[in-house]
């Protein structure tokens, strides 16, 4: 079977370069390896409203939110909006919606079917494919494959252009019943006994669905979430104690690059995007706003590269578009996160205290990681703290 368009994994990224490439009128074909899509949640879901009506995912699809909550061992703050601005994905209906938005397009669909081969035929300028599907082995051509396997990097660690990632988020989280919720208010936990590298947090779906969980930075800390979450759940660490009965249904665990971009995202006949062209947040471990969009973009320019057999430049624009829009505040962000890991208990009291005089759009700013120049010297100004100004002139790339 042949293709223009091969893309190895059914996340956000993934579908939502099938939909963008199939508008476009490529003929494209997605692997999927779990049993369908959304099966296995990764991700905590949180999100930007904003965003995410920008990519016209329904409102029954998530949960509004428009208070945010900071819990330190001895200090705790909260910024609360007069509007709905972030938001909790119901992960499965929304890889659903993307899904099938993509098959709307004319892109053929395949679950539980694991790429395990790949080859490069140089002199034919396709990538040949070998696929373990329901119905058995296949093998496809494709001049292009768009590699979205995730924090894997499957096909780009197969081809020897990538390695494992070093530095990652790692993440474990139970999606529970509890009696009492404030559906508009999620939480952050941070300090040692919430996790000691990361943050624990509690992320409401409903008026009594919520996610709870746990992230730890790799290497700082070897710990695995899941035990450091099981310990919060059974001696109901505040803020669980005003949550009433708390029942888990489900448990998700999953990784996040936190490394910053690849240095190279494209190749000939190849494309990264989403978690494998590393493409979070690093200060909250949020990446689904980033994998829709450079999705999209993807198979929109990977697209138009076939009638040029996909060559690397043929794809530049892409990484062009990528790196000016994500990298500069992905590394202003990778500074902010380097002096939190490094905070004591005591350090975390006080530097919540900095976001507590935050107003709610300044806060907005800095957690989505909008890092532009204009926008932290304004802030530098506005909150003259000495702890305040290192904080912002980190993201500045500034001496203290």
């Amino acid at each position: 079977m042949n293709y223009d368009i091969a893309i190895v994994g059914g996340g956000p990224a993934g579908l939502s370069a099938a939909y963008s490439a199939s508008k476009k009128g490529a003929k494209v074909v997605l692997f999927e390896k779990d049993p369908s899509f959304g099966h296995n949640v990764r991700t905590s879901g949180v999100s930007w409203i904003k965003e995410i009506e920008k990519f016209g995912i329904p409102q029954q699809y998530y949960n509004p939110i428009k208070n945010f909550s900071f819990v330190s061992p001895n200090n705790e703050i909260s910024i609360s909006g007069n509007e709905y601005t972030a938001c909790v994905l119901d992960i499965k209906k929304t890889y659903q919606y993307l899904a099938i938005k993509a098959a709307k397009e004319g892109a053929q669909l395949f679950v539980r079917s694991n790429v395990f081969d790949i080859k490069k035929n140089i002199e034919k300028k396709v990538n040949k494919l070998k696929v373990s599907t329901p119905k058995g082995i296949i093998e496809i051509e494709a001049t292009l494959i768009i590699d979205a396997s995730g924090f894997n990097s499957f096909i780009s660690r197969k081809l020897g252009y990538v390695s494992l990632w070093q530095r990652f988020g790692v993440g474990a989280e139970y999606e529970c019943y509890c009696d009492n919720i404030n559906p508009e208010n999620l939480y952050l936990m941070v300090g040692q006994k919430y996790s000691e590298a990361g943050y624990a947090w509690i992320f409401p779906l409903s008026d009594n669905l919520v996610r709870i969980g746990v992230g730890i930075s790799r290497p700082e800390s070897t710990v695995d979430p899941l035990i450091k979450l099981n310990s919060i759940m059974e001696n109901k660490l505040y803020p669980l104690n005003k949550l009433g009965k708390i029942q888990p249904l489900e448990v998700h665990y999953g990784m996040i690059p936190n490394e910053g971009l690849r240095k190279i995202s494209v190749y000939d006949g190849l494309m990264m995007i989403g978690d494998t062209a590393g493409q979070a947040n690093p200060l909250v471990l949020e990446g689904i706003r980033y994998a829709i969009e450079f999705g999209q973009l993807s198979g929109t320019i990977g697209a138009n590269s076939i009638q040029f057999n996909s060559t690397i430049d043929s794809l530049k624009e892409y990484e062009r578009s990528s790196r000016k829009m994500l990298e500069k505040k992905i590394q202003s962000a990778l500074n902010v996160q380097s002096r939190w890991l490094s905070l004591s208990d005591s350090d975390w009291d006080k530097e919540i205290d900095i976001i507590k005089d935050l107003t709610i759009d300044e806060f907005l700013d800095f957690i989505k990681s909008d890092f532009s120049s204009y926008k932290m010297m304004k802030l530098a100004l506005n909150h003259p703290k000495l702890v305040a100004r290192q904080l912002f002139n980190l993201v500045l790339n500034k001496p203290k």
